[in-house]
């Protein structure tokens, strides 16, 4: 018996860099996928932050006898020890004057800061980010005592 002529085996070839090539294109997306989280994980820190900044403040002006100073002093402390003393944020109470509140009205504190004076910044508006013009904000309010 003879044997069919079959043809020669090739040897497959290897194509080289083609884990660099498929490299090259997941990065860039799995480095945007970090980065974003990173900034959008520091903004709702910064959120809550700045919220309990506006808590404390609203605490302190509701107790007769408080004063803007009392209400400045206690959101300072607050915000130093959350490490954004120098963030360049904004204090706004309603009413103007706290001490002048009566018995049953409302005290209003709110606390500002943008986004390119306490974020982290780490990816691009262009690439999905926050923009630096961004305004973070806490606004509490409470009945006076």
């Amino acid at each position: 018996m003879t044997t069919p002529n079959l043809p020669p085996v090739r040897k497959s070839r290897r194509i080289r860099g083609g884990s660099v090539m498929e490299l090259m294109l997941v990065l860039p997306i799995l480095l945007m996928l970090s980065f974003g989280a990173v900034d959008y994980g520091y903004a709702m820190y910064l959120k809550n932050t700045v919220q309990g900044a506006a808590l404390i403040g609203t605490r302190t002006g509701i107790v007769s006898g408080a004063t803007n100073a009392n209400v400045t002093s206690a959101i300072s402390s607050y915000m130093t020890s959350a490490g954004l003393s120098g963030s360049g944020y904004t204090v706004t109470m309603t009413p103007t004057d706290v001490s002048a509140g009566a018995t049953g009205s409302t005290v209003t504190v709110q606390v500002s800061v943008t986004w390119g004076n306490a974020g982290t910044k780490t990816l691009g508006s262009s690439f999905g980010g926050i923009s630096n013009g961004k305004t973070i904000t806490g606004s509490v309010t409470m009945v006076h005592e």
